[in-house]
């Protein structure tokens, strides 16, 4: 992969992994009169006047004295009105509570999914499963996007660069030890330099650029990983490197789906993948240079 390769592909992931990140928790306002949040807190400022709030993933909070005209809802957090808050429609919270402060008011109804149970009775072992539902729906349509932005990033890098990937799962194939313990150095090595920054003061702005270079090289790496996976699963088959990526890919993604499990898989891919990079990259031993 020349010099020009390299950068394309280095703006290229960088660009995907903002736009994961932007879809996973996006602020969408539309003149200031509908306010949607993925992944996170939708705020109506005091004294704001918008027509709906909604959030997945997160809470709507409506600070005092603030009013939404149509309607309020979460999935998976709590709808909270603060003192003088006003909601003239309907507020919705599934996996969470409606919480009204005294002096607040809902016109419409207030529909609360999650507290139809008492504490001790057998139903009120449902308000979990309530609770999970929703949660698992964010994270799997999470992973799911995920799995989307690695397969178009891998099919560039399979396209600009063929010999990369291969060289990648060649490596993870040859020092298995060797990658899991530079992704596991190299993880605790940013946690560390993460402290450090931040007992520094001056260095906090560093710390989301550090973030950033270790989600952009774990990303990278996993899709060495995949590649590696869908290699020994056709080992005796005939397939392209791209056929065997997307088989990894697929493969890799059906696990992550899969409930607490799913976490495991997404964190031993991204430890293998970052230290596969590094040893491909830095390590002492190197597979031979495909292509």
């Amino acid at each position: 992969m020349n010099w020009k390769q390299s950068i394309l592909t280095f703006i290229l992931t960088i660009a995907l992994l903002f736009a994961g990140k932007a879809i996973a928790q996006t602020d969408i306002n539309i003149n200031n009169t509908n306010l949607f949040r993925l992944g996170g807190n939708v705020t109506v400022a005091e004294n704001q006047v918008v027509e709906n709030a909604h959030a997945i993933g997160g809470s709507v909070i409506i600070q005092p004295n603030a009013r939404v005209t149509q309607s309020a809802s979460a999935i998976g957090g709590n709808v909270v009105l603060k003192p003088g808050a006003r909601i003239d429609g309907d507020a919705y919270a599934i996996g969470g509570k409606v919480q009204i402060a005294e002096g607040a008011t809902i016109v419409g109804s207030n529909n609360t999914f999650d507290d139809r149970y008492d504490e001790g009775g057998m139903m009120g072992r449902h308000r979990d499963r309530d609770r999970f539902l929703p949660m698992y729906f964010f994270h799997a349509s999470f992973r799911i996007f995920s799995a989307i932005v690695a397969a178009v990033l891998g099919i560039i890098l399979l396209q600009t660069a063929p010999a990369f990937l291969p060289n990648l799962a060649t490596t993870v194939r040859q020092y298995p030890g060797q990658s899991g313990l530079w992704g596991l150095g190299a993880i605790v090595a940013a946690i560390v330099l993460s402290l450090f920054l931040a007992i520094t003061l001056i260095g906090i702005p560093l710390i989301p650029l550090l973030s950033l270079c270790v989600s952009l090289t774990s990303l990278v790496g996993a899709l060495g990983i995949a590649l590696f996976i869908g290699q020994e699963v056709t080992k005796n088959q005939l397939r392209t490197s791209l056929q065997q990526f997307a088989i990894g890919l697929l493969i890799v993604t059906a696990l992550a789906l899969i409930p607490f499990l799913g976490g495991i898989v997404v964190f031993m891919v991204s430890l293998f993948g970052l230290g596969t990079l590094i040893t491909w990259k830095f390590g002492k031993a190197q597979p031979p240079v495909l292509g």
